[in-house]
């Protein structure tokens, strides 16, 4: 069995939506194309197609298999031409993931000027507040924010985020602003989980206890009920820039912040880069700084 063709033939069924179209797309036989892809199962020992009607759809196991089928002949087709020394403009699909609400605000921008600028790739932007595994994932890019682990994975810093106390004004006038950290004792807290333990929040290495009104698992709830005036939210200061900005919160203890923390942009490497991927960072590094000020 020619595995690369079979993967080839397998992407162009499921592309196509169903094995004829694909046939006549490839201009080879239906059976040959039946043939290909029920080698490929027997190979896995694992089914990756089923019919839904006329057309196809991918089993689990058929999902995962077939977009990693898709970037491995990306990567062939580019180590051909980077061996053959033909240029081609960068195309392919790019897996990207990030925070959620930083996503939204700067990701999903760069994403959308880049996408104008390059024709033939796709952005996947996968938004998500818990980490992905780069090569479990199949990410092509990630950004991260807070200390790095060691790891064979490529980072460039593209500036640094601070944790800010906040509260509606509102809030703020009825039950006065916090001088030290030792006063949120006395105060309601609405405790985000991707920030801080819902029990204590820490200033260096003093940790102080505090009452959690209440506990979300997103950042656009704590802050939506800062704003409602239900308490003293501890935030990325990204998160609650917007709200600062209109005066719809307001901060306090900053001179108690801790140190920022430092945003990266990662990859896999450090092999040759693709050409998809070295346009995307080439593109977006300096625009993500230029946000982060």
């Amino acid at each position: 069995m020619d595995r690369l063709q079979s993967m080839s033939t397998l992407v162009s069924a499921v592309e196509a939506g169903s094995l004829s179209a694909a046939a006549r797309k490839l201009r080879i036989p239906l059976a040959t194309v039946s043939r290909k892809v029920s080698q490929l199962e027997r190979h896995l020992n694992a089914k990756l197609l089923k019919r839904a009607g006329r057309s196809l759809a991918l089993t689990e196991a058929g999902q995962s298999y077939v977009a990693a089928c898709k970037r491995i002949l990306e990567d062939v087709a580019e180590a051909e031409r980077a061996a053959t020394g033909e240029y081609r403009s960068p195309r392919g699909e790019l897996i990207v993931t990030a925070p959620v609400v930083f996503g939204r605000l700067h990701v999903v921008p760069v994403a959308v000027e880049f996408l104008k600028a390059y024709a033939e790739i796709d952005i996947r932007l996968r938004l998500a507040d818990q980490l992905l595994n780069l090569l479990e994932e199949r990410v092509d890019v990630a950004v991260r924010i807070g200390a790095l682990p060691d790891s064979s994975l490529v980072a460039t810093r593209i500036g640094s985020v601070r944790r800010v106390l906040c509260a509606s004004p509102g809030y703020f006038a009825a039950r006065g602003v916090p001088r030290t950290p030792a006063d949120l004792a006395a105060h309601d807290c609405i405790t985000f989980e991707g920030i801080a333990s819902p029990q204590a929040w820490s200033f260096g290495e003093r940790s102080v206890p505090i009452r959690s009104r209440l506990a979300v698992n997103g950042a656009e709830a704590a802050v939506d009920a800062a704003v409602a005036g239900l308490g003293v939210a501890r935030l990325l200061s990204y998160q609650a820039a917007q709200a600062l900005r209109g005066g719809a919160l307001a901060m306090a203890l900053e001179e108690f912040e801790p140190p920022a923390l430092p945003v990266h942009v990662l990859h896999a490497g450090p092999r040759p880069l693709p050409l998809k991927l070295r346009a995307f960072l080439d593109f977006a590094v300096p625009r993500l700084k230029a946000a982060l000020g």
